[in-house]
């Protein structure tokens, strides 16, 4: 089993639900308290030994590159007026044995194409897909580390799942669970937006994925799914039948940032912790 070192990120979104704002600023720029919302998900990922980050951007995310790479210029203006905390913060934005990629992701064609966008950096390793919209504080450690476990013991790729109302699996991939009391759940299945009598569970699929290379096969020949776009349920439900997935009920609390609402929660709930 080879080690998990390499995440991929999609952060090519638009980001409309949060217009006028993110007209100039990428969505995951805006902060959750004093931090960017892609902040929490490289801490999570960098928490569970990820070494090699892989951003999925669009033409409008440069601000992303910007914020990862060094700022001699402010660096120095900081330390010229002592402002040590400050500097080691900045300084500090991703280890420094950490690596950072960024490839372009021209048209929007769904989350599966993004992650194929990534496929020259992944080869035949493991691979983490983290969205940064999920932010879950995870406790008593991060969503990613969590799943690392699960995968090592395993052998199998993971995904974090949660249960929801069934009026809500509309909005999310749900797995077929083969056994509801086993842990974590051995996949069965898998099916992408289902309305509520399609749907084969409430188990909703998260953002936080560790899967294996067949996936980023099944991605380079997945045809357009749900709303016309590549789908990554779709081609891991392609390889679901080799038996090697199972789904974690993550340790947590999600909040769903790709809205108004998640993200005033995110604000309130990391500006008390």
């Amino acid at each position: 089993m080879k080690p998990l070192k390499k995440a991929i990120f999609p952060v090519a979104g638009l980001g409309t639900r949060f217009l006028p704002a993110t007209k100039s600023i990428p969505k995951e720029m805006l902060t959750v308290v004093d931090r960017p919302l892609i902040q929490y998900a490289v801490d999570e990922a960098v928490e569970a030994g990820i070494d090699t980050l892989i951003f999925v951007t669009g033409r409008s995310k440069r601000a992303i590159d910007d914020y990862f790479d060094r700022s001699p210029e402010l660096e120095a203006e900081l330390e010229a007026k002592g402002k040590t905390e400050a500097l080691e913060i900045v300084r500090n934005v991703i280890p420094s044995h950490v690596k950072c990629f960024f490839v372009r992701q021209s048209h929007p064609l769904g989350l599966g194409h993004a992650v194929l966008c990534a496929a020259d950096f992944i080869g035949d390793e493991p691979f983490a897909v983290l969205l940064p919209d999920d932010l879950i504080d995870g406790t008593p450690k991060g969503v990613m580390t969590q799943m690392l476990d699960i995968y090592r013991r395993t052998e199998k790729a993971v995904l974090a799942i949660e249960e929801v109302p069934l009026s809500e699996v509309h909005k999310y991939g749900v797995i077929k669970p083969k056994n509801q009391d086993q842990y974590p759940l051995e996949v069965a299945g898998i099916i992408e937006k289902p309305k509520a009598e399609d749907a084969p569970s409430n188990w909703s699929v998260v953002g936080r994925y560790i899967l294996t290379p067949d996936v980023m096969e099944a991605l380079k020949n997945q045809e357009p799914g749900t709303g016309g776009e590549i789908q990554l349920t779709d081609a891991i439900a392609r390889c679901v039948s080799s038996g090697g997935f199972v789904g974690h009920p993550f340790h947590g609390r999600r909040f769903d940032c790709g809205s108004k609402r998640g993200f005033l929660e995110a604000n309130m709930h990391y500006g008390l912790k």
